[in-house]
């Protein structure tokens, strides 16, 4: 695979393509040129000017902006606060209090020591606070339903919510951090995932409500319901890291940055193969960088979302400013890297390089339906190894949950490099809608070994095709925007 090949010029076409326009704020943050409007119908960008500098750039320029957390040099140990090993002794009162006196005496590293621990209920983390789980530590969590009430506020699948607490839980904090080479498992396929067969209710009723706009407050699925808690999650937080941890057996979305600035994800294993363990979600969160994790997941490895329908548009919070690099997806039914369905308030400026995916069912994933509004924009991707997918590339306004909605996705001025593939049933899925086509899609090197259905296009303008090749033929973009036959994928 090709590593970070030297940045290269912007040409005219790379102009005229992108018609991206980056801004370095003076704080040596970035600041795109246009806010994605979530909604029904999403404002075209006021582009403007002629920035020529390669858009690369732009991602050195986030990973160079995001400040570790500030955490002081104190270190304290769950030991001290009474926590004992065992997998039937709960030491969640302990480790909350270990968290708690770090954080009332000015924050450090609260350290979880080798050996199996148990949390019978969340831990809340503090700002100012890492928590530790240090080599050989193996600390799980309970299945027991009513230790994460009392219900918290949180977003569900893109739709806000008060519900079960997520197992591990910072809310409104800054600087805090989850290190460590120890393993936090959810066990969450023998305890939560069976209430998916019970969840239909719940989940229809609380995306009914976003649409109607039933105030937050009233929407409470507390004990009763059947809405899986979230694994980790860090809501309203600033300067966030999670570095080194393994996560197992996840009970819902796995690592979930919701409403987040300044985060990192580095270094983590996920491993948890039942649908929706999503490995990291960012959600409606800014200067993002996930780095060198490997994603052995039921679902997707990386998704950028920014909420749900009506919802989505009501809180309208981007996801911007998010660079993913050196990843690895190892599981097989999922998106290695996604981008939706749940992005109603937009998602721009996204860099992803340097991801390995072995199987994979789509590898490229631009995901909405006719339910969502909100736009996708500039999106750029190199350095992609891919061994046997579903599909490479595709881009779809027909995802699953369809409820009957006129307001398509809008995906424009994406730029694909450098990628190769050995086998595909469908290489490129470019498919838009008549009133919403997909537009300024670059493909540059791109190789598909095989594919049962090399291309099929609809509803796209602006395609721009050099040098790829699929099945041993090189291809070319269509001028009409058109081609191949139609093909069903599954979402």
């Amino acid at each position: 695979m090709k590593r970070r090949p030297p940045l290269r010029g912007v040409t005219r076409r790379d102009v005229l393509q992108h018609g991206s326009v980056l801004i370095v704020a003076s704080a040596g943050g970035l600041l795109s040129a246009c806010r994605p409007a979530g909604g029904p119908a999403p404002a075209t960008p006021d582009q403007g000017g002629t920035d020529a500098r390669d858009p690369w750039d732009a991602a050195e320029t986030i990973v160079a902006g995001i400040p570790a957390p500030r955490i002081p040099d104190v270190v304290r140990n769950v030991l001290e606060f009474d926590a004992a090993p065992g997998n039937e002794r709960d030491s969640r009162a302990a480790i909350q209090a270990a968290i708690d006196a770090t954080a009332d005496a000015g924050g450090g590293r609260v350290v979880i020591p080798r050996g199996d621990w148990f949390s019978d209920g969340p831990l809340r983390l503090r700002s100012r606070i890492d928590l530790h789980i240090a080599a050989g530590a193996h600390l799980r969590f309970s299945g027991r339903a009513a230790s994460y009430l009392p219900v918290v506020k949180t977003r569900w699948e893109g739709t806000e919510v008060w519900t079960y607490s997520p197992m591990v839980f910072a809310d409104g904090l800054e600087d805090v951090m989850i290190s460590g080479s120890g393993t936090i498992d959810g066990q969450g396929e023998a305890n939560f995932l069976p209430w998916r067969q019970k969840q239909k209710p719940d989940q229809n009723a609380l995306r009914q409500m976003g649409i109607d706009g039933v105030p937050v407050d009233q929407r409470v699925f507390g004990e009763g319901h059947f809405l899986r808690p979230h694994f980790v999650q860090f809501r309203e937080c600033r300067r966030v890291l999670i570095d080194g941890p393994t996560f197992v057996d996840s009970p819902f979305w796995v690592n979930h940055l919701l409403y987040c600035d300044q985060a990192v994800v580095r270094n983590i294993h996920v491993v948890s193969h039942h649908i929706n363990s999503d490995g990291v979600d960012v959600d409606s969160s800014t200067n993002v960088v996930i780095e060198n994790c490997r994603f052995d997941v039921g679902d997707d490895g990386v998704a950028i979302k920014s909420g749900r329908d009506q919802d989505g548009w009501r809180v309208n919070r981007p996801s911007q400013n998010v660079v993913i690099r050196d990843c690895e997806y190892l599981g097989e039914t999922g998106g290695a890297m996604a981008i939706g369905s749940e992005m109603s308030g937009g998602v721009s400026d996204v860099f992803v390089e340097n991801y390995r995916m072995a199987k994979v069912h789509h590898a490229l994933y631009f995901k909405a339906n006719l339910d969502r509004g909100g736009k996708i924009e500039r999106v750029f991707i190199r350095n992609i190894d891919v061994g046997a997918a579903d599909s490479l590339l595709i881009f779809t306004n027909d995802y699953h949950s369809y409820r009957g909605g006129n307001y398509p996705a809008r995906f424009e001025n994406v730029s694909v490099a450098n990628v190769s593939c050995d086998t595909a049933r469908v290489g490129l899925s470019i498919v838009g809608h008549e009133r919403a086509p997909v537009r300024n899609v670059t493909l540059d090197n791109v190789r598909i070994g095989s594919a049962e259905t090399p291309m099929q296009i609809r509803y796209a303008e602006g395609l721009d095709f050099d040098d790829v090749w699929i099945d041993g033929v090189r291809v070319s973009a269509p001028l009409n925007g058109t081609s191949g036959p139609d093909v069903k994928l599954r979402h």
